[in-house]
């Protein structure tokens, strides 16, 4: 099974003024225990994380998953793979934790989950536009592929 997610500001709750852009390709292995991933972003700076959250599109919910970092504030622009790699049940967060693979799957199926890429300049105040937007600059639900935008000639992980 295959799940992909495109990922723009204006999915982020609140929505985010940004030009940065991002997909983000899954692949479930055959014994449905290890999820293989590719995220990848274009016009994003400093990036200092991304995580699977479990919520339902304009809500905001907690990290399950970790994609990516965390990462140092203020690490300047980003295009093509930011992460790449596989996750089991043991790499499962917060709610999750301790849970199968499989509550992670459901929700993923049913559009219950979401990825994000959070950003910060490492200059305060926060949220002063692109390249600094700590909750999150551009944000995608996780569909069962090609209910997306994304092009299904992308390669998988």
């Amino acid at each position: 099974m295959e799940f992909s997610a495109k990922l723009i500001g204006a999915n982020e709750v609140p929505p985010r003024t940004t030009d940065a852009v991002g997909k983000v390709l899954f692949r479930l292995s055959a014994d449905g225990t290890t999820l293989s991933y590719k995220l990848i972003v274009d016009d994003i700076d400093n990036v200092i994380a991304s995580h699977i959250h479990i919520g339902l599109e304009g809500v905001n919910g907690p990290v399950v998953l970790f994609l990516a970092g965390p990462l140092a504030p203020g690490g300047g622009p980003s295009s093509g793979i930011l992460s790449q790699g596989t996750a089991t049940a043991a790499n499962l967060v917060g709610p999750l934790a301790g849970q199968s693979l499989s509550v992670l799957l459901e929700s993923m199926r049913n559009g219950g989950a979401y990825v994000n890429v959070h950003t910060n300049d490492g200059i305060d105040p926060q949220n002063t536009g692109a390249g600094d937007f700590p909750g999150g600059e551009i944000r995608g639900q996780i569909r069962t592929h090609g209910r997306n935008d994304v092009d299904p000639g992308e390669p998988t992980p």
